[in-house]
């Protein structure tokens, strides 16, 4: 998908003031049993079509609602991911905002997973 520079340039912004991981520490971080959240960040159609094992369901159109109900603790490691990168991005830095300290975007999202040719799983 070809994005709007208005996109990536807000998007660059947002990976200037958040932490970002990639798909090579986030598959360690699960193989050496890691305590944290996976979110997927993407539309319930994309999480129907396959999603990383252990990960949970919050849209985009939702995290920010739900979080707090189902994450407390901001001290919580989260991980949040999405098609690429981009729009986790945008969703850790509002994440950090709401007072969450340990947040994280999986750059690459669930492309660079599947490029690693990692596992899926489907609902």
């Amino acid at each position: 998908m070809q994005h709007s520079q208005r996109f990536l340039d807000l998007v660059d912004a947002s990976r200037q003031v958040i932490q970002e991981t990639n798909v090579a520490q986030v598959e360690q971080w699960q193989a050496q049993g890691d305590a944290f959240v996976l979110i997927d960040n993407r539309e319930e159609s994309e999480w129907a079509k396959g999603h990383i094992p252990g990960a949970v369901y919050m849209g985009r159109g939702i995290l920010e609602r739900d979080i707090e109900h189902r994450y407390p603790d901001l001290d919580q490691k989260i991980v949040v991911y999405c098609g690429g990168g981009y729009r986790s991005a945008l969703s850790v830095e509002n994440l950090q905002k709401m007072g969450y300290r340990n947040v994280w975007s999986m750059d690459g999202g669930i492309r660079g997973w599947q490029q690693a040719n990692l596992p899926l799983s489907e609902s």
